[in-house]
């Protein structure tokens, strides 16, 4: 019967995926199997602590990242958890052994979310992002190495930058909600609120060299992960790419989005790219 538990969990956790965030899902879903389980399991984890912070403005937040890093610990040491997301997760953690400091670096930068609104030095903003995004990248490579840890420590850099790349993307992607809605600055380089053409040609380039690095490494991926990997690549590159061509008011006021036909279009593309063996 514990199979059938486990069973539920994994589709739990793919499930959160799926209504979360559709693009990750649709990359995830190329990944094989039990690859593809896994990484679900690892969203589901970290969305879970996202939306503490993020959404649960009417509960004590403080007290509910506690209890949720509470009950994951005593989930990894125990092997199991009434909570089917963390119960996944511990699987994930335990199979792969991840590193216990990357699920504090995590945990950390979810701590800061809710203290700190503004970040005012490459170094502050530099700690967030290792803790809010590379480590996840990290975490998505033990997973895609299956334990070969030669080739994970080859591509570690690459996953590091990627990691920021996304979140930096995400961070330009938000910012009308980020500044008006959740109070937070994320750039340093944002003094006085103001965020004008100049800013915005500069942070689009810097990020334009974070995924020129990070697609080396892409390259060398296990067959297992590469396609995914490089349709979250393409994805990404695109909004990117939008955002350089849209004006900065706009990014100020609006969300900045892939609609539906792009995005497949950007699938196809990254199975042509694939299978064609050009990347």
């Amino acid at each position: 019967m514990m199979q059938l538990y486990n069973e539920t969990s994994f589709q739990l956790a793919e499930l959160t995926t799926k209504i979360y965030s559709t693009s990750f899902y649709s990359a995830s879903n190329l990944l094989t199997n039990p690859t593809k389980k896994h990484i679900f399991n690892l969203y589901a984890f970290v969305r879970l602590a996202d939306e503490i912070v993020d959404t649960m403005h009417d509960y004590d937040k403080q007290y509910l990242l506690q209890k949720f890093e509470a009950d994951y610990y005593e989930a990894v040491h125990a092997n199991i958890s009434t909570n089917p997301i963390l119960h996944a997760f511990q699987l994930t953690v335990n199979s792969y052994g991840i590193p216990d400091d990357l699920i504090q670096a995590f945990l950390s930068s979810m701590k800061s979310d809710l203290a700190k609104k503004e970040y005012l030095s490459k170094n502050e903003i530099d700690s967030y992002i290792y803790g809010s995004a590379d480590v996840v990248g990290i975490m998505c490579l033990k997973i895609f190495c299956n334990n070969n840890t030669t080739l994970f420590e080859s591509l570690k850099p690459f996953a590091i930058k990627l990691g920021s790349a996304f979140q930096k993307v995400n961070f330009l992607r938000d910012l009308k909600d980020d500044m008006d809605s959740l109070k937070r600055i994320y750039f340093p380089e944002l003094t006085n609120n103001k965020f004008d053409e100049k800013l915005k040609d500069s942070l689009v380039y810097a990020i334009e060299n974070d995924f020129l690095f990070a697609f080396e490494g892409i390259k060398q991926l296990p067959k297992n992960s590469k396609l995914a990997v490089l349709t979250a690549y393409y994805y990404y590159w695109a909004l990117l790419q939008k955002i350089k061509q849209t004006k900065a008011n706009k990014i100020r006021s609006e969300r900045i989005r892939i609609n539906g036909l792009g995005k497949s279009l950007l699938l196809l593309k990254s199975i042509f790219y694939y299978y064609c063996k050009l990347v």
